[in-house]
């Protein structure tokens, strides 16, 4: 009788924090997807008012560019999210306003001149960064005590990735392809509205209003990405990986016609790269990773090297396609486990600046691998599938010498107590150990 009605609470306490998950993933769904939907949007909605002042691909291109280029202010938005005494609030008005700055930008391409339609596009990019990097910083706190419970809980973040990077898009064309692309526009910021009121009601991370771990400035936090051993690591993997993550979608419009003589064909690849994505996300969410992410890192970007490799040698257009589903898989499990280490490593006070920090300069980086790989079209389909599996290789290299330099690196002498031993190396003494997901975070 007393074990039943001692058990009641836990209960209660695992109905209300599976109810907190499924209100996360769904405004994340929302948000995530009309995040990835808005570039396709906007570029439809400048061709559609070509005839008109400010329309055409070039003014696509730069509205797709405006949309962009500020995930690279993030670290200061997020020292604010680390801050802020309720990040429920901050991360639903960055929705809303995104939701404004999208709006205006629908209404206004081709009707007014397009310097204004770029200014509020500029200002839905800036929240971009919370609707990614900021939204998953707050997961941690969310999903439970217990490392199972933590890795399950971020393939399932993954998954959102995944999921709105792909039905975010096709939604957006087809809707497009009905009504127009301007009332498509407007229905992500439905969209993103809607995720804003459901972030609202999310479980308080901060129960007692305070956050219990100090913050650093934002340039202590960009820095920490390089100081901290194993963020240093994964952040290397992160960024030097995304190359090739920005290649994929321009060498499928090669690769495809090439081997199938279909225009149609890239396309088709592109999206048996999306499928491959969301098996691994199921995958991973099903038997989630278990040990220290940093080791699964390395593993998983060997893996997403060596599956593009096999893409590259496929002798059909049906191999190929076999291959590209799963690059898709290595590359949603290798996803999984950079979220993983961000959150066991990230120190609770900085938790939001790594996560953004690290989403804003891949979005960087990846930009940087669709340029020139569209620069190098001409080099053929499975000459550039081998350079973006090298520059992935290089990345895994790079983390291993880095581990293997650190290992051999002396280790400072400990410090007198009551002050820091002189020119010894300050430690991260919040950041936490491998196996830190399975306590419950404090002050996140």
């Amino acid at each position: 009788m007393e074990s039943a009605s001692a058990g009641a609470p836990a209960q209660r306490a695992r109905r209300k924090e599976a109810r907190g998950l499924v209100r996360y993933f769904l405004a994340a769904l929302l948000v995530r997807g009309a995040d990835s939907g808005a570039t396709v949007g906007i570029v439809l909605l400048a061709l559609d008012t070509s005839r008109h002042a400010g329309g055409g691909a070039a003014a696509g291109g730069l509205l797709a560019a405006a949309l962009t280029a500020p995930h690279l202010f993030g670290p200061w938005l997020a020292h604010r999210l680390d801050r802020a005494r309720d990040s429920r609030r901050l991360l639903a008005g960055a929705f809303v306003l995104y939701a404004v700055a999208l709006a205006c930008t629908a209404l206004s391409v081709g009707r007014v001149p397009l310097g204004v339609s770029l200014c509020t596009t500029a200002v839905a990019g800036c929240c971009g960064p919370l609707l990614t990097g900021g939204l998953s910083s707050r997961l941690a706190a969310l999903a439970g005590a217990g490392e199972r419970a933590q890795r399950r809980a971020q393939g399932w973040d993954a998954m959102t990735y995944g999921l709105g990077g792909t039905l975010g898009p096709a939604l957006v064309a087809g809707a497009a392809a009905l009504t127009g692309p301007r009332e498509a526009l407007l229905a992500l910021c439905v969209a993103a509205g809607g995720a804003a009121g459901i972030t609202i009601t999310l479980p308080h991370d901060r129960p007692d209003g305070r956050s219990t771990a100090p913050t650093p400035s934002v340039r202590e936090g960009i820095s920490l990405l390089f100081r901290h051993p194993a963020l240093r690591r994964v952040t290397i993997l992160t960024l030097v990986s995304a190359l090739e993550l920005g290649a994929l979608p321009v060498i499928a419009t090669t690769y495809g016609p090439h081997l199938a003589h279909h225009p149609a064909a890239g396309a088709v690849l592109t999206t048996a790269l999306g499928l491959g994505s969301l098996a691994g996300s199921l995958l991973v969410t099903a038997v989630p990773l278990r040990g220290d992410p940093e080791v699964w890192a390395r593993r998983l970007f060997a893996l997403l090297a060596g599956t593009t490799v096999l893409a590259a040698c496929a002798p059909t257009y049906g191999t190929a396609l076999a291959g590209f589903v799963l690059v898709g898989v290595a590359n949603a499990l290798s996803f999984t486990s950079t979220l993983a280490s961000r959150s066991a490593y990230a120190p609770p006070g900085a938790r939001a600046q790594v996560f953004v920090t690290s989403a804003g300069l891949k979005v960087a980086l990846t930009s940087v691998g669709t340029a020139a790989t569209g620069a190098a079209a001409g080099l053929g389909g499975r000459t550039l599938l081998l350079l973006a599996a090298g520059a992935t290789t290089l990345a895994v290299l790079l983390a291993l010498a880095d581990q293997l330099a650190t290992s051999r690196r002396p280790l400072a002498p400990p410090p007198v107590a009551g002050r820091r031993a002189r020119g010894g190396p300050r430690p991260v003494e919040s950041a936490s150990p491998p196996a830190a997901e399975a306590r419950p975070d404090r002050g996140a």
